[in-house]
């Protein structure tokens, strides 16, 4: 018989001491771990920990087996990691219900529990309990879910499992738009059940998605039916939202010693060194103490003056805990593993003699680490005057399971029992690592021959989407729709993959489709949605941007690949001409270089070669995803309106199911023409008085139904018909009074006096303009609702909502933005990246009011919200005005641009008002027209989005613009003037009186007494010239633009809260 080596001896050691520790409390039945004899709960976070120890313990005696028994031992300490991680799946899997919920609602009531029965795997307390939603404990069981199948071990057992973990991932890709209650279960630090967006949450979401992301859980017995997708463009949102956190925790916490797990195992989520370091010297340097790290600053739990007969704290309590926190021995280990995949042997050596002062020994020799370390309750006030003087005594759970399993993992790295590549198999650890240089290869393709000759025309040589076959092109909407299979289960009643756009790292990818290459357009090219697209230099704008983004994000092997269709509403001139700003970005797209990002353009079938391939084994025909499973099931998304490329390959006698499901999608959104041509009769009257409002309207339809006036909720305060000036942002931002005017509004009426709608349905016909055309589809929407059949010309089917898209249609190749806008907030259409553009200003320490001041109408936005509740609440908050609902909206959107690409902009800015930057826009454009609030608010809702966004940044930045005015086409039903925004000169003024020195020193002396002006005049004036007057009148602008946007002085916060402290009884 072989005598034991010494690492077996020493391995038999820690045997016995996980043994005795950890799985001593392991339940026979369910494998779930307890939090000790006398609790008998088993939380989903703290159990994942807690069998890392025996996971390590099994490889390490596989990898040092002296005999037999050491390999059945790995073989019994790795099966006791299986049932364990199978334990927790049955605890999630009898919850399914709330996973299919939470993915819509993300709501804290529709989350899984944190924490089960060990015996039963039951829940152990109310949806409303207890704080449930702790999305990293989600993302911590899908990481080592993964890293644990990549060792080797056999987790996942049947398809329906399969399904039930991709249904996690969605739980999780959202997380970082999800305010929860964070690693500590409290939410914000005041401990009054408030959810907040963490790092930590947002961290670990991340690192579990790029971990699971193609991974085969049946390991090497498995096929593609048992692989898992991620979309890659949640990871980069995560790490987006993480980056702009970091090192703050959170809104209420400074900084985490929670953040360890992101920053270093077993996440390593972080890619960015210097912030990893920075992050790690904030956590030393603030929260470090002689017996480990405190969670965070003014931590109350189990201090000496916390008072546990209350489950919540007073906000000023929190001041009492101030250098008292209790510390947290469990910290140090992270540090010690984090010294051993760094190869620090002095961080490694320092933490492991520190532990071993803490530790806690028994007289059998079983070392045991305590949960925390307070201040004894006679020593407070000592403590509170000289810091880390006092010695402190353990108190909570012996052992603390999470502290001890790390701790034994951590001396089995130290003492080379384990290498750190066996405890992340996926290589994460890697994260900081170099990323080579990103060349983004650009296809430009014609959506029909005759575009595709108009480019030649202008020696651009491009290939049409036809010219392509078999290659297929469809727009991001179909992948959108495609992904909506992933994940079904009709025996679990999962509905797959939440109807979500696609971003551009996704559309940049190739994709096998049953034996099919498909390349997707991206979202922002696709009309489909939110009118952005429709407005031709926002689609350049937004390229530029998507490149960029690609060239610093894309992470995959091969290059990203993005299609860029060239469409008719591209087209000027009458279809004969291409729109100047698209050829202009076509031929910087030749030239290699575009926004700072290296392109590479060329057809699509030269970059096969190079491009990163999607296998989307989901959709095979073996697979049981059936893609007409119901009548309009994964059909249809919200707002459905256009169709896609009709030059795209697909067979109209074509059996194929795929090329079925793809054509009756594109169908579906496509738009058959109802609405009658406006009537252009010389003597027509028009069908409603120029000088009512559409509230006024309502209120008279409220009373032909002897009903109260309407709420405001649903009325425009802007004049609906041909004279649209009642609107005024500059002079008047309040609601209107309603005039007694039913003698000068004609609405037809019945025999009973009732409103007759179906003659108002026969006005289309004699409408002058599309803008009445939409105020009587407004008033029927209202009335009858969208859904109404209004039988046009005799035709069944054509409902108020289809009517609505098709004057949408019309009104976007008109490009008549304030009518655009109009119907939108009709249709309450949504930006798709609403909820993500909201969390990007909140993750950058921002807040958000929607709406005018004061509250209750002015909604203040703190924390992450789902998109139709931030919908509602916009819509709620804009009062009257739909317009401006819509409108907020995008000045939102524009904001995240902005605050991810030029953070300076918002330098002390800490809340953003929406509902005042416009109005602030407003009174620039009457500053800069010298004209009235009413045209300037007018003139502001018809501006194109790409100027509504240069005039948005030259407000935040406080440079000097220009207005130019244009005339508007003949058939235009605006009566404001069509205008566009343009930068001037530093000064405002041209080159020869900018260098004219000596001149501006002589005006100075000449008009020194002027007085100051706040106007500024415009490009239209004098051919630009500025006035000394209008000159010094700009920094009144720049005050009066400061106070409006909430920007205050540089330290201005900080300097407050020194005053404060000094001023005690202030």
């Amino acid at each position: 018989m072989r005598s034991r080596s010494n690492s077996g001896v020493r391995l038999d050691g820690y045997a016995r001491l996980v043994q005795r520790t950890i799985l001593c409390h392991q339940n026979p039945v369910t494998g779930l771990l307890s939090a000790g004899t006398d609790h008998k709960d088993a939380w989903v976070r703290d159990n994942i920990y807690s069998i890392l120890a025996v996971w390590g313990l099994g490889m390490a005696y596989r990898k040092n087996a002296d005999r037999d028994e050491d390999k059945a031992k790995a073989y019994e300490l790795e099966q006791n990691v299986v049932k364990l991680m199978r334990g927790l799946l049955q605890c999630m899997m009898r919850q399914v219900d709330k996973v299919e919920k939470f993915k819509r609602t993300q709501s804290t009531k529709d989350c899984l529990h944190a924490k089960y029965n060990s015996a039963t795997c039951a829940t152990v307390v109310g949806d409303d309990q207890w704080g449930h939603l702790q999305v990293d404990a989600t993302s911590l069981y899908l990481l080592f879910l993964a890293q644990m199948t990549a060792s080797g071990l056999r987790i996942i057992f049947t398809l329906d499992e399969v399904t039930f973990i991709q249904n996690l991932v969605f739980y999780i890709e959202a997380a970082y738009k999800v305010a929860d209650y964070g690693i500590w279960e409290r939410g914000d630090k005041t401990n009054q059940g408030i959810p907040e967006l963490n790092a930590s949450s947002v961290g670990m979401a991340k690192a579990a998605l790029e971990a699971i992301d193609e991974l085969d859980l049946f390991g090497a017995h498995g096929g593609h039916k048992s692989v898992i997708h991620v979309l890659p463009d949640e990871v980069e949102h995560c790490q987006s939202i993480l980056y702009s956190m970091l090192p703050r925790a959170s809104t209420s916490k400074e900084i985490d010693a929670g953040l360890l797990s992101i920053i270093s195992y077993p996440a390593f989520a972080v890619e960015d060194l210097n912030l990893v370091n920075v992050t790690k010297g904030e956590i030393i340097s603030k929260l470090q103490g002689r017996y480990g790290c405190c969670r965070f600053l003014r931590d109350g739990y189990k201090t000496p003056r916390e008072d546990p007969s209350r489950l919540h704290y007073d906000p000023a309590e929190l001041k009492l805990f101030e250098n008292i926190e209790c510390e947290w021995p469990v910290f140090w280990t992270y540090f010690l593993i984090d010294g051993v995949f760094n190869e620090d042997k002095i961080q490694v050596q320092e933490y492991r003699e520190a532990l071993e002062g803490i530790l806690i020994r028994e007289k059998n020799g079983i070392v045991l680490m305590p949960e925390l370390y307070a201040v004894p309750p006679e020593k407070v006030d000592e403590e509170y005057e000289n810091p880390h003087s006092v010695d402190r005594i353990p108190v909570g759970k012996l052992p603390h399971l999470w502290g001890q399993s790390l701790y034994v993992l951590s001396c089995l790295l130290a003492e080379g029992f384990l290498a750190a590549g066996e405890i992340d198999p996926l290589n994460r650890r890697f994260s900081t690592g170099f990323k080579p240089d990103v060349v983004v290869q650009v296809t430009v393709l014609a959506e029909s021959n005759q575009i595709k000759n108009l480019l030649q025309d202008r020696g651009i040589n491009v290939q049409s989407i036809a010219d392509i076959h078999p290659l297929r092109v469809q727009p991001a909407r179909i992948l959108s729709n495609l992904y909506t299979m992933l994940g079904r289960n009709k025996n679990m009643k999962l509905s797959g993959r939440p109807h979500r756009h696609i971003g551009v790292l996704g559309t940049s990818k190739l994709y096998m489709i049953r034996n099919q290459i498909f390349a997707f357009t991206p979202q922002f090219t696709d009309q489909h949605h939110f009118y952005l697209a429709l407005d031709n230099q926002m689609i350049v704008e937004m390229l530029k941007t998507e490149l960029a983004y690609l060239t610093s994000c894309w992470r995959m092997t091969g290059r990203p690949t993005l299609t860029f269709p060239i469409t008719h509403t591209m087209l000027v001139d009458d279809g004969t001409d291409i729109h100047p700003a698209v050829l202009a970005t076509i031929r910087k797209l030749e030239d290699g270089y575009f926004g700072g990002a290296r392109v590479k353009i060329g057809k699509l079938s030269e970059f096969l070669t190079t491009s990163f391939h999607t296998y989307l084994s989901f959709l095979d025909p073996d697979c049981d995803v059936k893609l007409f499973d119901g009548p309009n099931e994964g059909r249809n998304s919200p707002d459905s309106e256009y169709g896609g490329y009709p030059a795209d390959f697909c067979e109209k006698e074509s059996q194929d199911e795929l090329d079925q499901y793809i054509n009756d999608v594109l169908q579906s959104t496509a738009l058959n023409s109802y609405l009658p041509p406006t009537s252009k009769t010389a003597n027509q009257s028009p069908v409603f008085s120029a000088n009512h409002s559409t509230k006024e309207i309502l209120s008279i339809m409220a009373k032909t139904k002897g009903l109260e006036a309407p709420a405001v909720s649903m009325s425009l305060p802007t004049k609906v018909l041909n004279n649209r000036k009642s609107l005024n942002l500059v002079d008047n931002p309040h609601f209107f009074e309603t005039k007694d005017c039913e003698n000068v509004l004609h609405l037809p009426k019945d025999a009973h006096g009732d409103l007759d709608c179906r003659k108002l349905v026969e006005q289309l016909k004699e409408c002058p303009t599309l803008h009445d055309q939409a105020d009587i589809l407004y008033i029927l929407h209202i009335l009858k609702g969208a859904d109404w059949d209004t039988e046009l010309d005799g035709q069944y089917g054509v409902t108020v909502h289809c009517l609505l898209n098709e004057l949408y249609r019309k009104a976007g190749l008109s490009q008549e933005w304030g009518l655009i806008r109009y119907i939108s907030g009709i249709l309450k259409k949504r930006v798709e990246v609403l909820a993500e553009a909201c969390t990007d200003l909140l993750s950058h320490h921002k807040q958000l009011t929607v709406g005018l001041p004061p509250e209750p109408r002015e909604k203040i936005i703190t924390t992450p919200l789902p998109p139709e509740q931030l919908t509602d609440l916009i819509y709620e908050a804009s009062g009257q005005d739909i317009s401006i609902a819509v409108l907020t909206q995008e000045i939102i959107m524009y904001l995240a641009m902005y605050v991810r690409s030029q953070p300076s902009l918002f330098v002390e800015m800490l809340r953003l008002r929406i509902g005042l930057i416009i109005q602030v826009m407003a009174t620039e454009l009457a500053r800069s027209l010298k004209c009235s609030g009413e045209e300037a608010s007018e003139s502001l809702m018809n501006l194109s989005p790409f100027d509504m966004k240069n005039l948005l940044h030259h407000i935040l930045s406080g440079k000097e613009f220009g207005v130019e005015r244009s005339l508007r086409p003949v058939d235009s039903s605006s009566s404001s003037p069509a205008i566009s925004i343009h930068e001037m000169g530093h000064s405002g003024a041209t080159k020869p009186e900018r260098s004219g020195i000596t001149k501006l020193k002589s005006e100075m002396k000449q008009r020194g007494s002027t007085p100051s002006s706040p106007t500024s005049t415009s490009p239209t004036g004098s051919k630009g010239e500025t006035s000394w007057g209008d000159r010094k009148g700009q920094w009144l602008r720049r005050r009066r633009l400061d106070g409006a946007i909430n920007r205050v002085p540089v330290g201005f916060y900080e300097k407050v809260w020194k005053i404060l402290q000094k001023c005690i009884f202030l």
